[in-house]
C-alpha cells in the first residue's frame, strides 16, 4: 500500500484544489487571497454585472499578477537571456587576428 500526502486548499468550507506539494498549495492559496482582494475593486467598476464573470476576472488578474504589475509600471519586465551565437564569439577573435597581423 502506498502512502500519498496531499495538500487541500479549502475556502469557505469548500474544497478548491488538491496538491501533492505544500508549495503548490500555498501558491494557489495566495492566488485565491489576491482574487478575493481584487473582487471589491472590480465590482466597483460596474463593468461586470454577473457575479461569476466578476470572480473569473479577479482570479485571472491574480494569476497574471506579474504581467499586471509590469503593465502598471510597478515592475520591470524580465529580460530574456540571450545566447551568444558563433558569429558573435568569433567576431572579436577576427579583430585580434587582424591586429596581431598588423603588429607583425
Amino acid at each position: 500500500m502506498a502512502v500519498v500526502t496531499q495538500y487541500v486548499v479549502i475556502r469557505d468550507g469548500a474544497e478548491k484544489m488538491t496538491f501533492t506539494s505544500k508549495a503548490e498549495a500555498d501558491a494557489h492559496d495566495k492566488i485565491l487571497d489576491m482574487a478575493e482582494a481584487l473582487n471589491p475593486l472590480i465590482k466597483g467598476s460596474e463593468i461586470f454585472t454577473d457575479e461569476q464573470q466578476l470572480e473569473d476576472m479577479a482570479l485571472f488578474l491574480a494569476k497574471e499578477r506579474e504581467n499586471v504589475l509590469i503593465a502598471l509600471g510597478a515592475k520591470k519586465p524580465k529580460k530574456p537571456k540571450t545566447e551568444k551565437t558563433a558569429t558573435e564569439t568569433s567576431g572579436p577573435a577576427k579583430t585580434n587576428n587582424k591586429e596581431s597581423t598588423k603588429a607583425a
